[in-house]
C-alpha cells in the first residue's frame, strides 16, 4: 500500500508539474529574439487618415505581402466588408513561396479560417480564432519562407465588390532558417455532390507532416451524415496506417455533432439532420502531427443514415450506413519540403455554394405600419418606428413549387426590439430578440417550408415585451434592419432525396 501511495503521489506531482509548466511561447519570451519584426497591413500611407482598408473589385485581386526572405509569417488578421452574402467562399487566399508560379496555399478565406459554406460563426482554437460573429479572423500558423513570399487575396465574385478589406500580416525577417524547415500548405477541395468512393482530403508527394483538417458538409437527406471513417495512407501504403471509426470520432466528438470549440478540435457550425442543413468541423494535429517521407493521402468515407419522412419518433430508418451524395468541402493543412505547388484550379465561386436565390431586401416590395422612418438602401431596409406597435412586411416570389429553406441576415443592435416573424400570416417560429450590446449582423434560419410557386410575404411584428438585453436607459425607437433574404429550393440540390427515393422504392 505504501508503494502504491508513493506511486500515485509521484504521478500526481508529475501531472501538477505539467499543468503548471509555462506554455512554450511564453517560455520563449525569456530568451533574446533573433529577428527583425516586420508588418504588412492595409494602413493608409497618410498616417492621419482613418481610411485603412483596401477595396477589391469583382474579379480582381490584391497583394497583401510581397517580401524577400528568409522569414516567417507569424500572424494574419483580417476583416471584410463585402456585399456578397457568401463572400467567405468567393474571397480566396493564395500564398506563393520562393518564386513558384502556382500557390502552396489556396482556399476560400472562410474555410481557411475554420467555417465553410460562406457562413459566419465565431470560435476560438489554438491556431485560428474568429470573433465579431464571424467578421474578425486571426490565425497564428507559422509560414516560413527562404527566398520569397507573396500573399494575395482575390475577390472571385462575378457580381459584388469587396468594399473594405482590412488586414495585418506580421512576420519575422531572419538571417537564416534551419535547413530542414518545412513550408506551410493549405488546399481546398470540394465534391458537390460527393460521388461513389472515398472523398479525398489531400494527396501530396514530398516530405512533411499533416497538421489539420477543416471539413464541411451540406446535407441532401434526412438523417445522420457522419458514419464515414477517416483513412491516412502514408508513403504509398496500400492499406491505411491510420484508420478511423466515424466522422464525429475523428473530430473528437461522439454520438453525433453539436457546436463547441477547444484548442485542437471543434464544430464551428452545426444546424441539424435535415436536408439543406450545414456543418463545419476542425481538427488540428498540433499535438499529434502525421509525418510522411514520400507521400500522404488522406480520405474519408461519406456514409450515413437515411430516415423516412415525416421526421418524428416513429420515423423509420431506410438505411443505417449507406454512401450519401452530400455536398462536401474541405481544407487540408500540412507542412512540407520542398514546397508543393497546387496545380488544380478552384471551381467558380458560384459553384462553391448551394444554388441559393440571394435577394437583396432593399429591392423587395415592402410596407410598414406605421410607415415612418423607413429607409431602404442598396441592399437592405432599415425601419425606425417610435410607437409601441409596429410591423413591416416583405414580398418575395418562389419561382417554382418545392421545399424551401429560408434564411435572412439582420442587424442586431442595442436600439432594436423583439420581433415576431410570420410567413403568409402564419407564425414563423419563436420571437427573435434582436437586442445586443454591440451592433452585429446575424444570419437567422427560418427552417424548411413547402411553398407554392408565386408571391409570398414575410412579416415582422414588434412585440410589447421588453428584451432582457435592453439597457435601463433607452435610446428611443426600435430599429429593425433586414439586408438579405436567401431561398434554397432543395429540389435544386443535386443529390436531394436520391437515396430516399431509392430506399422507399426498394421497400415497396
Amino acid at each position: 500500500m505504501k508503494t502504491l501511495a508513493v506511486l500515485f503521489g509521484s504521478i500526481s506531482l508529475a501531472i501538477l508539474a505539467v499543468a503548471q509548466a509555462p506554455p512554450p511561447l511564453l517560455d520563449a519570451l525569456t530568451r533574446p529574439q533573433h529577428y527583425e519584426a516586420r508588418r504588412s497591413s492595409s494602413c493608409n500611407p497618410d498616417l492621419e487618415s482613418n481610411g485603412d482598408s483596401l477595396p477589391i473589385p469583382a474579379g480582381k485581386s490584391i497583394t497583401l505581402l510581397d517580401a524577400d526572405g528568409p522569414g516567417v509569417v507569424t500572424h494574419f488578421w483580417n476583416t471584410i466588408g463585402a456585399l456578397d452574402p457568401f463572400y467567405g467562399r468567393s474571397v480566396v487566399l493564395r500564398i506563393y513561396y520562393d518564386g513558384l508560379d502556382k500557390p502552396s496555399v489556396q482556399a476560400p478565406i472562410g474555410d481557411f479560417f475554420g467555417v465553410g459554406h460562406g457562413a459566419h460563426r465565431s470560435f476560438t482554437s489554438a491556431t485560428v480564432n474568429v470573433s465579431a460573429y464571424g467578421l474578425s479572423r486571426s490565425c497564428y500558423w507559422r509560414m516560413p519562407f527562404r527566398k520569397h513570399i507573396k500573399v494575395t487575396v482575390a475577390n472571385e465574385s462575378p457580381t459584388y465588390a469587396v468594399e473594405d478589406f482590412y488586414y495585418y500580416i506580421d512576420w519575422q525577417k531572419h538571417e537564416r532558417l534551419p535547413e530542414d524547415t518545412r513550408y506551410f500548405h493549405a488546399q481546398y477541395r470540394q465534391a458537390m455532390p460527393a460521388t461513389k468512393g472515398h472523398y479525398t482530403i489531400l494527396d501530396t508527394q514530398g516530405q512533411g507532416h499533416y497538421v489539420g483538417t477543416v471539413y464541411s458538409v451540406q446535407q441532401v437527406e434526412l438523417g445522420w451524415f457522419g458514419e464515414g471513417d477517416d483513412f491516412f495512407y502514408i508513403d504509398g501504403a496500400a492499406l491505411p496506417q491510420l484508420r478511423g471509426t466515424g466522422t464525429e470520432d475523428y473530430f473528437n466528438d461522439a454520438w453525433g455533432f453539436r457546436e463547441f470549440c477547444t484548442p485542437y478540435h471543434g464544430v464551428t457550425l452545426y444546424e441539424g439532420v435535415f436536408p439543406g442543413d450545414r456543418v463545419s468541423a476542425y481538427r488540428w494535429h498540433i499535438a499529434d502531427p502525421i509525418p510522411f517521407t514520400k507521400s500522404l493521402r488522406a480520405t474519408i468515407e461519406h456514409r450515413g443514415s437515411v430516415v423516412d419522412e415525416p421526421a418524428g419518433p416513429t420515423a423509420k430508418r431506410l438505411a443505417s450506413s449507406t454512401e450519401r451524395p452530400d455536398w462536401i468541402s474541405s481544407v487540408a493543412f500540412w507542412y512540407q519540403y520542398p514546397p508543393s505547388a497546387i496545380a488544380e484550379a478552384l471551381p467558380a465561386a458560384t459553384n462553391r455554394v448551394a444554388p441559393y436565390q440571394a435577394l437583396p431586401v432593399g429591392k423587395l416590395a415592402h410596407r410598414a405600419e406605421p410607415p415612418e422612418l423607413l429607409k431602404p438602401s442598396f441592399i437592405g431596409v432599415s425601419y425606425y418606428p417610435t410607437g409601441e406597435t409596429a410591423s413591416i412586411s416583405f414580398d418575395f416570389t418562389a419561382d417554382k413549387a418545392g421545399r424551401y429553406r429560408i434564411d435572412g441576415m439582420f442587424e442586431y443592435a442595442l436600439t432594436s426590439a423583439i420581433w415576431q416573424p410570420y410567413l403568409d400570416d402564419r407564425k414563423l417560429g419563436a420571437p427573435i430578440d434582436m437586442v445586443v450590446p454591440e451592433s452585429q449582423y446575424v444570419w437567422h434560419c427560418f427552417d424548411l417550408h413547402d411553398l407554392q410557386a408565386g408571391l409570398h410575404t414575410l412579416k415582422f411584428v414588434k412585440l410589447e415585451a421588453r428584451s432582457p438585453q435592453a439597457r435601463s436607459v433607452s435610446f428611443g425607437g426600435s430599429s429593425f434592419t433586414f439586408e438579405w433574404l436567401t431561398l434554397l429550393r432543395l429540389e435544386d440540390l443535386p443529390g436531394y432525396h436520391q437515396l430516399y427515393d431509392e430506399k422507399r422504392k426498394a421497400a415497396k
